[in-house]
C-alpha cells in the first residue's frame, strides 16, 4: 500500500513538472490546467498502464500505451481547456514524450518491486506433494499372467 502511494506521488510530481515545461514554459497555461492534466494523467496511467497493462505485457508495451494515453488525454481535454491548437498539438507531443520516458523509470521501480516479491515466494520451496501435478491415478490393474 505504501509503495502504491509512493508511485502515485512520483507520477504526480513528474507530471506536474512535465506539464509545466510543456504548457507553461512554451505556452501560456494556468496552474489549474497543469494540475488538472497532471491529476487526470496520473490516475489514468496508474490504473491502466501500471495495474493492468504492465503485469500482462511488460515495460515496453506499457510505456507505449502510456505515451498514447497521455497524448489522447491532452489532445481531447486540451480542446476544452486550452485555446490554441498549436498549444494543444505541441504540448501533447512534448508531454507524451517526456511522460513516456519517465514511465520507463517508474515501470522499472514497479517491476523491481514485483521481482522482489516473487523472489521471496521462491525461497519457500514446495513440498513434494505440491510438486506433482497429480495426486492419484486411477486405472485397472493389468496382470501379465491373465492374457
Amino acid at each position: 500500500m505504501r509503495t502504491d502511494i509512493r508511485i502515485i506521488l512520483i507520477k504526480l510530481i513528474t507530471s506536474v513538472i512535465i506539464f509545466t515545461i510543456a504548457f507553461d514554459l512554451f505556452f501560456e497555461a494556468g496552474a489549474s490546467e497543469i494540475l488538472s492534466f497532471s491529476i487526470l494523467v496520473t490516475i489514468v496511467s496508474y490504473f491502466i498502464g501500471d495495474k493492468i497493462i504492465l503485469p500482462m505485457v511488460g515495460n515496453r508495451a506499457a510505456a507505449v500505451i502510456d505515451f498514447f494515453t497521455v497524448y489522447a488525454i491532452v489532445w481531447i481535454f486540451g480542446n476544452i481547456l486550452l485555446h490554441s491548437y498549436e498549444q494543444i498539438a505541441w504540448g501533447s507531443i512534448m508531454a507524451a514524450t517526456l511522460i513516456g520516458v519517465t514511465e520507463v523509470a517508474v515501470h522499472l521501480i514497479i517491476l523491481g518491486r514485483l521481482s522482489q516479491t516473487t523472489s521471496i515466494e521462491r525461497k519457500n520451496p514446495l513440498r513434494p506433494s505440491q510438486k506433482l501435478a497429480f495426486g492419484t491415478e486411477f486405472a485397472e490393474e493389468s496382470d501379465p499372467r491373465k492374457k
